[in-house]
């Protein structure tokens, strides 16, 4: 997998300061996407052993307390991402005592694979549903389109 950009404190995609990780490489090529530059599979940079036990370290910094992990893109869930992306959230649930997982994808819950089901099953919230730019709207949180559907997995505290 690699990764596009990652912002170790973000107070913008999720809720609280937060770290996010823009994954790479997306099928949807939804008109109107905010993140183009992160549809090929082979932008950025590759998603090392390095970078995972930083966002590691990150989550866990006492300095600045983090909400929680926010994954985006590009598309955590496609295919070609969906093990690392596995990986790094089984690594969160088991050395990030507390912290929450929000993920944003293309695909919608009722057609995810095993495998993406797998991931979605260890993460607080999933925004999910392309981005359609006739239903876009600037007043809608934690999401770009009416069509997009945000699930609540967990209790999350505001």
């Amino acid at each position: 997998m690699n990764y596009h950009n990652y912002y170790p404190v973000d107070v913008v995609n999720g809720p609280g300061t937060r770290a996010t990780l823009f994954v790479s490489g997306c099928e949807h090529q939804c008109r109107g996407c905010y993140n183009q530059s992160t549809w090929r599979l082979d932008s950025g940079h590759p998603f090392d052993q390095a970078m995972e036990d930083r966002v590691i370290a990150d989550l866990n910094d006492t300095r600045i307390k983090r909400r929680g992990l926010s994954l985006s893109g590009g598309d955590p869930l496609h295919p070609a991402n969906v093990e690392s992306v596995f990986q790094l959230v089984k690594r969160v649930r088991a050395e990030c005592v507390g912290k929450d997982i929000w993920m944003w994808t293309g695909y919608t819950l009722a057609n995810l694979t095993q495998a993406q089901q797998e991931v979605v099953a260890l993460i607080d919230v999933l925004v999910d549903g392309k981005f359609e730019q006739d239903k876009h709207d600037p007043s809608l949180v934690w999401k770009g389109s009416e069509n997009q559907v945000i699930h609540y997995f967990k209790e999350i505290e505001d």
